[in-house]
């Protein structure tokens, strides 16, 4: 896991446009960042690195199981539906139940986001990894399928090959984008570019330290 400077739970709401001051017009990414509230401060000493995670979404407590409970409660806090992780250059700029909000980002920075891509079920190798299929004259039937996969020479499949298999539906993250707006009122972040997953996927949000 990289060390970051700051590092939030978000939700993607969708994609929009804004103009910059030359008039292009520039596709960004609508994120929830937050409030999010340190829930515990993981240190060198106790737990052999520094850390801090961070719990969003207010939910009601009988969605939570007891173990849940019982962290938010050492914590004075009230339930919420999501936790994670991030590891922090300056644990000690960080405290126990501190709120974070988008605040702590600025036009201009640079993020990696982590979210799960949607999930797109069994596909063939002509949706999964752009295959151009077989001919479709003549009464072919193989305009889609995979083709050969080994032969007679290695007597095996080669490792990597492209089959039909579940597309979709995995972690990704999306490196370097840069952040064209912010509003602090709302707690929405304006991301430059895509993101994975659908709207009201829950994202993580990490300042880039390099």
């Amino acid at each position: 896991m990289p060390l970051v400077e700051y590092g939030m739970i978000g939700e993607k709401i969708g994609m929009t446009r804004v103009f910059s001051e030359n008039g292009e017009s520039i596709p960004v990414t609508v994120i929830k960042c937050g409030p999010c509230f340190i829930v515990q401060k993981k240190e060198k000493a106790t737990d052999g690195y520094e850390a801090i995670q961070v719990g969003y979404g207010k939910t009601i407590e009988r969605r939570l199981n007891k173990p849940i409970k019982g962290h938010l409660k050492k914590s004075g806090l009230e339930p919420l539906r999501k936790l994670a992780e991030f590891r922090v250059k300056n644990i000690t700029a960080f405290q126990l139940g501190q709120v974070l909000r988008v605040s702590g980002f600025k036009v201009g920075d640079i993020v990696n986001i982590v979210g799960r891509s949607k999930g797109k079920g069994f596909a063939g190798v002509v949706k999964r990894y752009g295959y151009r299929g077989g001919s479709a004259s003549h009464g072919s039937t193989h305009y889609r399928a995979p083709g050969s996969i080994g032969g007679t020479d290695a007597g095996r499949v080669w490792k990597g090959k492209g089959l039909p298999g579940r597309m979709g539906g995995e972690t990704v993250t999306m490196k370097n984008l840069t952040v064209v707006g912010i509003n602090e009122e709302r707690d929405l972040l304006l991301v430059k570019g895509a993101i994975p997953g659908p709207s009201g996927q829950s994202v993580l949000v990490r300042k880039n330290t390099a």
